[in-house]
């Protein structure tokens, strides 16, 4: 399936970056770490991430 998708131009981390980022702006960090199953400190690195925009 990846590589079909790579074929049309959507490269799969780049969505997830995506989604996982969209998440982070929206949900403090332990509610990040509960629904993506990301470690706590990386979803606090995320939400960091996110608002820094």
């Amino acid at each position: 399936m990846t590589q079909k998708l790579n074929r049309r131009g959507i490269t799969i981390r780049t969505a997830r970056n995506g989604a996982t980022a969209a998440l982070a702006s929206d949900l403090p960090g332990p509610n990040l770490a509960d629904v993506t199953g990301l470690h706590r400190h990386a979803a606090l690195r995320w939400v960091t991430y996110a608002r820094r925009d």
